[in-house]
Order: C-alpha cells, then structure tokens, then sequence
C-alpha cells in the first residue's frame, strides 16, 4: 500500500478552492441548526446547491449531469464535504442505489431519472428492514402481488432513513412465500407519494430521524420493478456490498468503511484537548499538563487511528466498538461539562462531547449491527462454519 502524499496539480488545486468557497456560501451556520434541531442528515439547499455544480455525482459526464472529474479532485470534494460536516445519509443512499436502478431499472425510467437525480431533484432512501427481521434483509414479509400490470404492496419497513426527504424508496418485497428466502424476493422503486404510503418520524437517541414507512394496498407500476420477478437478490447485492465496505480500490478510499464514526469521535476528542488547555485543575495548573490525562487522552488517539486503518468489515466493527468504549472514556476524563448539550451554558464547544456520546450508541446498528458484521468476517474473511445456536430456525422439508 502506497500512503505517499498526493501532490494536487494547479488545476487540482485550483478546485478545492471553489469548493472551499461554495461551502463557505451554502453551509451557514441555519444549515448546522437544521441537523441539530432535525437529525435529518440531509438539507434540500446545500443538496441541490451540490447537484448544480454536478457535484452529487462528480465522476460522471457533464452531459450526464456530473462534473466529470478526476479521481483526485473527486476525493479532494469528498474530504472538503466531510470537513465541512455536509449532511450526507441521503446523498450517500441515492448515489448507493443509483447503479442497481441503472442497470436494473425500465431504460426509459431511468432516462427520465437520471437527470433529475444528479440535479439533486429526486431522492433514494433504502426500504429494507421489515419489524419482524431486522438485520435478516433476506426475510422481508411486506408482500407485493400482481395485479394485471400493476403490483399492490402490503406490509412495513422500519429504519427508512430519509424518507421523508425522498421521492422513491429502493424496496425489497416478498413476491413468492413459497420459495426459499433468498429466491421469492423482488426489488421496486417505490414513489413515495403514492396513496397507502405512510411515514412515521422515529427519534433516536443520536438526535437522528429516521422512519417507519406503512404501505396499505399501495399500487406500483411493473415499470417501477428492478430486475426479474423473484430476482430481487441480486437486484441488491451491489448496494449491499457497497454498504458493507467493497470499495473501488483505487488507493484514494478511505481505509475504513466506519469512517464516519471516527471523524465524529476524532472532533470530541480534539474538543477535550483544546478544553484540557484552558481547564484548570483546584490547585491552579491546567488540566492539560496532567500526566494521567495525557496518557488516558493517548490511548483514545491510537485506537481511533487504529480504527481508521482497519479495512472492510473488520474496520466497520472496530470503529464502532472502539468508538462506543472510547466515548465514555473521555467522557469520564473531562467529567460533568462533556454531558452538557447544544445551546447549554458551559457546554464544551457546542456540546460537541454530548453530541459524540449519543451518536456513539447506533453506531453499533447502522448497515447492520456489529454482529452481523462480526459474523460476515468470522464466515467470509476467517473462513469459519456459520455459527448454530440453540433455537436457530431449522428448514423443514
């Protein structure tokens, strides 16, 4: 692996200097009070304002409706966007979905889409979980039945992140009870502005919304189906795949697929150190000059670059843990101050700490829980049988 610098050419640098300014125009200090006050990890403002500039989808052709960039310059919009903490959970599902609707999709549906969804118009969000699975995504129950041309859904979804800031939903259905789990599935793109759709906020502990979405006798078109009849699984394994650490592998990926969990709980922690020089202790010294602290604040360091070093499914699950563990860890270092929220007198740089602490908690369920991820490796990377416990479903013939 090669970790030399990148040296940007004038061009390339020239670039990150306009994207600098745009988001020094678009992300105001109204666009960070809408995430905190929302939890929505989208704003139609800077998404369309991105989608102007082509910037949504920055690799593709400019007459496709991208920037048609550089592999480079398209990491330096990456890292710029994620400095400047732009909300991206619907972005980052619309661009995960997009190449299962392309391939997949109606070709005269996806030429009436494509346009709309680089300009930021038209929103994906993922319609996966159903209540009685959970990670399982493989025993959806909602339930699609033909009708003449039409398909009429029944059933829900939970976890459906950004439903209510999009226009389609990338479900998966249960077409045929009969067939093993993974053969009587069918992928839709489902409007979400069909009659029988309903969204239900559901707030976490993170300040995050997500959703719960009902679908009651909802009628989609064949049009709107993805790939074959009962063929819905591979229909899905490029955004799951995707979603689970395979990246392109050109060098300029991020290691870690958990990088977000360790941007955010690298921001605490820089907040508890710039806090520790200014502390000060009963007895007048700061608490930055605490040997102790110093070495407890360390450790948090090096298992956060471990976590960011740590590749595919292995790197997900360490960023979470070690994130989760090393949270309440610092937040027993700086005491009583790190709980005080956005907005709260005293609170550590805007209650960065606090903010740090809650996301920390779901980290362990995004994409699929830890042990989900846990066991992808033990199978998959350790080459280990598939784990049986007492009570596991038996198949029955």
């Amino acid at each position: 692996m090669d970790f030399a610098t990148v040296e940007l050419t004038a061009e390339q640098q020239a670039f990150q200097q306009e994207v600098r300014a745009l988001l020094d125009e678009v992300m105001t200090e109204e666009v960070h009070d809408h995430e905190r006050t929302t939890g929505d990890g989208f704003h139609e403002g800077v998404h369309l304002a991105l989608g102007a500039r082509g910037w949504l989808f920055p690799e593709w052709p400019v007459e496709d409706g991208g920037a048609g960039l550089d592999q480079v310059s398209a990491r330096v919009l990456a890292l710029e966007l994620a400095r400047y903490r732009v909300p991206y959970v619907t972005s980052g599902t619309t661009a995960g979905v997009w190449p299962s609707v392309e391939q997949y999709g109606d070709p005269q549906l996806v030429a009436e889409l494509k346009p709309e969804v680089a300009a930021g118009r038209v929103r994906f969000c993922l319609g996966y979980s159903d209540p009685e699975s959970g990670s399982d995504i493989a025993a959806a129950h909602l339930r699609a039945v033909r009708d003449g041309a039409e398909w009429v859904l029944n059933g829900s979804k939970m976890w459906t992140t950004g439903a209510h800031n999009c226009q389609y939903t990338f479900l998966i259905t249960r077409t045929d009870p009969e067939a093993p789990k993974h053969k009587g599935l069918t992928m839709f793109l489902v409007p979400l502005q069909s009659p029988g759709v309903e969204i239900q906020a559901i707030r976490t502990y993170g300040d995050e919304r997500t959703n719960a979405v009902f679908y009651d006798d909802v009628h989609v078109s064949d049009r709107n189906r993805l790939g074959e009849v009962n063929g819905g699984w591979a229909v899905l394994r490029g955004p799951l795949d995707e979603e689970h650490g395979a990246g392109r592998g050109d060098g300029l990926d991020d290691v870690t697929m958990g990088i977000g969990y360790t941007r955010v709980f690298q921001r605490a922690i820089d907040a508890a150190a710039r806090w520790a020089k200014r502390a000060t202790r009963p007895d007048g010294t700061h608490v930055a000059d605490d040997p102790v602290f110093l070495d407890r604040l360390g450790r948090l360091v090096v298992e956060t670059e471990a976590a960011a070093v740590t590749p595919d499914p292995m790197g997900r699950t360490k960023a979470s843990l070690s994130y989760i563990a090393g949270i309440a860890e610092l937040i027993d270092l700086v005491g009583p101050e790190a709980l005080l929220a956005h907005g709260a007198d005293g609170a550590i740089e805007g209650g960065t700490l606090d903010h740090a602490h809650r996301f920390a908690q779901g980290t362990a369920t995004y994409g699929g829980t830890t042990d989900v991820f846990k066991n992808m490796i033990a199978q998959h990377v350790l080459g280990l049988p598939r784990l049986r416990l007492p009570g596991d479903k038996a198949l029955v013939r």
